[in-house]
């Protein structure tokens, strides 16, 4: 049977949102066929870049106008819920950027919108659909290290991050909102859900409001422990941006995922070195090849889920979780690293 090709409008044409329209283009089961940005010539740039012609500037008119099967909205954080909403009561399916919203209630709220409308409705939250990400998700479900009980979820690097998004410098809250989400969620991804957690945070860079360095110890509900630290000041002899490096010890064995893509995996006796390196793809770029691959892969997810019908694996509804580990690290360091119950916050 023939696949149908999804129908979607993109919202905001910004920086990102270059790496989402060269993604569509690849996916064959869907295709972008309108354009909405606030700024005309943005739009009209991305328009005629990828050969869109239906652009709009209001998003209430492109809902209207367009006959579409989802909207990519890849805003801000502020437009996020009235987005969502205003597509939610369109009747369309949404997947919409991250970080999600700006609190928890407004999170909510777009979940509860998007529910009562029976629409699908995913974050996208990118990082765990890497291909070295998903590969340790692999040796973790066959059991090769048996039961795990420690990890660290790593990100480090002193890449100049505001040249290409400007307003990042100006945020109060940074790293763990921008950054830090990503790493949560594979944490959360790789080890389970979170019963608790600390945290402490400082800024480094005199140049930026928010802080560019946090770490933060997780409690998980499976028992394992795991620690989440990033990032933005950390100078080393090889610049590893954008890569996330991964330590997790079991019962059985060992895996560290380290430097440019290499995991090597120890157990009962034996030691495996394995190259995870993500596909370059044609449109992407080192040394963001691996940040343009999931970009790729989590659209592929999405388009899949929109023709079974099943939940996105980063739904709304998921990424709730992510979100309360967010706000709950903030809590835990304006607090002098006070142990936060996550689990109140859901």
């Amino acid at each position: 049977m023939a696949r149908v090709k999804q129908k979607g409008g993109l919202i905001g044409c910004g920086f990102f949102a270059h790496n989402h329209l060269h993604a569509w283009q690849e996916i064959e089961g869907a295709e972008i066929v309108a354009l909405c940005d606030r700024d005309e010539k943005r739009l009209k740039e991305a328009g005629e870049k990828f050969g869109i012609a239906n652009l709009y500037t209001d998003a209430a008119k492109m809902l209207a106008s367009e006959k579409l099967d989802f909207v990519d909205i890849a805003t801000t954080v502020a437009t996020h819920r009235p987005l969502v909403e205003l597509a939610a009561k369109a009747g369309v399916a949404v997947i919409c950027q991250k970080p999600f919203a700006e609190t928890l209630s407004d999170a909510q709220a777009m979940v509860d919108a998007c529910k009562t409308a029976d629409v699908p409705l995913m974050v996208h939250e990118n990082f765990r659909w890497q291909s070295p990400i998903r590969a340790v998700r692999a040796v973790l479900d066959a059991g090769t290290l048996g039961d795990i009980f420690w990890g660290r979820v790593s990100f480090r690097s002193a890449y100049d991050v505001f040249s290409g998004q400007p307003y990042l410098a100006t945020e109060e809250r940074f790293i763990i909102q921008d950054l830090g989400i990503h790493i949560l969620d594979i944490a959360r991804f790789l080890f389970g859900d979170v019963a608790q957690l600390s945290a402490t945070t400082r800024r480094v860079n005199p140049a930026i409001r928010g802080e560019d360095v946090a770490t933060i110890l997780l409690d998980h509900e499976t028992g394992a422990t795991s620690i989440c630290d990033c990032s933005y000041a950390t100078q080393q002899p090889e610049e590893l941006f954008p890569q996330t490096l991964v330590e997790i010890d079991g019962s059985k064995g060992t895996l560290r995922l380290g430097a440019n893509y290499q995991m090597i995996v120890h157990a009962d006796g034996q030691t495996q070195t394995l190259d995870v390196s993500p596909k370059l793809h044609a449109w992407a770029r080192r040394p963001w090849h691996n940040i343009q691959e999931s970009v790729f892969n989590i659209e592929r997810h999405w388009t899949d889920c929109l023709n079974s019908g099943h939940e996105p694996e980063t739904s709304g509804a998921d990424n709730l979780k992510t979100m309360a580990l967010v706000f709950a690290a903030y809590e835990s360091a304006a607090a002098d690293q006070k142990a936060i119950d996550v689990r109140r916050m859901a």
